[in-house]
């Protein structure tokens, strides 16, 4: 851990739909035409991360390539001192990895959680199976969920980079993080967005800024009391009818299910589970109809 002026090793999470610049399917599919473009922007966002964290005193940094198939980051231009988590499924996704070793954890291009009025590409885990967490009763984004995983580890949040409409619920639950506004959401496929290269300036400078905030000991790990209570509500009863299947799960109306965890980490793992299973299920039906 953090030990005076000496960094041993930060954790990048990266998303995608936050960056500067993206703002359609057709960035955030693979199948999208302007898919390049977003991994460019993506590897490019990485780099000016990296960069700057070693410059800053990290030795080791490990990046989770954190949307969708979790493969868009271009493995070939990271330094060597750059290990980087790809590929899925993996146990807690996009914060896969993340232990007691590390000083900070950073989250970049990160957006508000599902159903935030006005926000760019609004989801939560699953844009197809999720349409609300609540975690202990508070409603949860990805942002929320992840820093809760990290602050298991009593590792620090320091910097949060993504739009306008997930940085009031940063602000309002962790006030201590640095936020980089990449852009200002318009409507859920639309946003302003200052050149690229603007906006990587100021990711280098809330870099900065939020490693001193370490320094002083400005910043702390997000946590939540426990056992972990954790509600999903699906898309339809479906989905609801399956995650009965899971041991422990309690329905609590035609789409919502509710599972009582440990800790948080038990409580992702029960989220995976019921999004994977929701697949299967779709999965099940979409055979039949060949």
């Amino acid at each position: 851990m953090f030990c005076g002026e000496e960094f041993l090793k930060a954790y990048v999470s990266v998303d995608m739909e936050g960056l500067p610049g993206i703002v359609s399917p057709l960035h955030t599919s693979p199948k999208g035409f302007l898919h390049d473009e977003a991994r460019r922007i993506m590897t490019k966002t990485v780099l000016t991360t990296v960069n700057i964290l070693t410059k800053l005193g990290f030795k080791e940094i490990y990046v989770a390539d954190s949307h969708w198939y979790m493969s868009n980051i271009i493995y070939e231009e990271l330094p060597e001192n750059v290990f980087l988590i790809r590929g899925m499924p993996r146990p807690y996704s996009m914060v896969y990895a993340i232990d007691e070793s590390f000083d900070a954890a950073l989250f970049i291009g990160y957006h508000a959680r599902v159903c935030s009025r006005g926000a760019i590409l609004e989801h939560t885990f699953s844009s197809t199976y999720v349409k609300g967490i609540r975690i202990n009763g508070v409603e949860a984004s990805e942002y929320y969920l992840n820093a809760l995983v990290a602050g298991h580890y009593n590792v620090p949040v320091i910097l949060v980079a993504g739009d306008d409409k997930l940085k009031l619920e940063v602000k309002e639950r962790t006030p201590w993080v640095e936020y980089v506004e990449f852009k200002k959401s318009i409507t859920r496929y639309s946003s302003v967005n200052p050149s690229i290269n603007l906006a990587l300036k100021q990711l280098k400078e809330g870099i900065e800024k939020a490693v001193e905030n370490l320094k002083k000991g400005k910043v702390k790990p997000l946590k939540t009391k426990e056992p972990v209570e954790i509600e999903i509500t699906l898309p339809n009863s479906g989905y609801a009818d399956v995650a009965e299947y899971i041991p422990g799960t309690m329905r609590v109306n035609g789409c919502t299910v509710r599972y009582v965890a440990k800790n948080i980490i038990e409580a992702y793992k029960y989220l995976q589970a019921t999004v994977y299973i929701s697949s299967a299920l779709d999965a099940l039906h979409s055979s039949l109809l060949k």
